[in-house]
């Protein structure tokens, strides 16, 4: 499909369409001309895009056209070449994720929070993973090295978390986790005085 956009002087309106159409993988020709795969389910996620642009003023034109050939071998090829150059940004950020759940390990600080903080840089990385998967169209080969970089994450955080556990358990057990009181019952109790204010 051949789009072409128009969205006159309105700045936040060319913002949004931008994003929009680069979260689809769309391939530019021009400044506001670009192709998508005519594919029902990339229609289903342009109809919003182009309701809002033609609600606030903008022009929009969407043609199916037919590309056959060297040409059409090419916009396959650019369009994984994209997608590879995203997914090699997945490569070579899990090992971030990695180094620091080794280097918490080694300073022995299995806890929780080092879990919860892990587990949300785990999420973000799945959620780029299947943003840049939905505009995959043609299967770019870096996909398999980034989905496998992001398991091996998803392994090391399991290892890290069985660790956290244990570490936890072992602290409830000695009577020094969180919320234990370690003091005897006795020692808890405050004195009681007695005071005889009678004259």
């Amino acid at each position: 499909m051949l789009l072409s956009v128009s969205t006159g002087k309105e700045s936040s309106l060319r913002v949004f369409v931008w994003r929009q159409l680069r979260k689809l993988g769309a391939v530019y020709l021009h400044q506001s001309v670009c192709l998508l795969p005519d594919r029902s389910a990339v229609r289903t996620r342009l109809q919003p895009i182009t309701a809002r642009v033609r609600s606030q003023g903008g022009q929009v034109r969407l043609l199916s056209i037919q590309v056959s050939g060297d040409d059409h071998q090419e916009l396959v090829e650019e369009q994984r070449r994209d997608r590879d150059t995203e997914y090699a940004e997945v490569v070579e950020r899990a090992p971030q994720l990695l180094a620091e759940l080794a280097l918490e390990t080694r300073r022995g600080r299995t806890t929780y929070a080092e879990v919860e903080e892990s587990e949300a840089d785990l999420d973000r990385f799945e959620k780029w993973l299947t943003a840049i998967g939905d505009r995959d169209y043609f299967q770019a080969p870096g996909g398999a090295g980034a989905r496998e970089a992001v398991q091996e994450c998803r392994t090391a955080l399991a290892t890290f978390e069985a660790a956290a556990l244990a570490a936890d358990t072992a602290a409830e057990g000695n009577g020094t986790g969180t919320g234990t009181n370690s003091a005897s019952p006795e020692a808890s109790v405050a004195p009681l005085h007695i005071v005889d204010d009678l004259p």
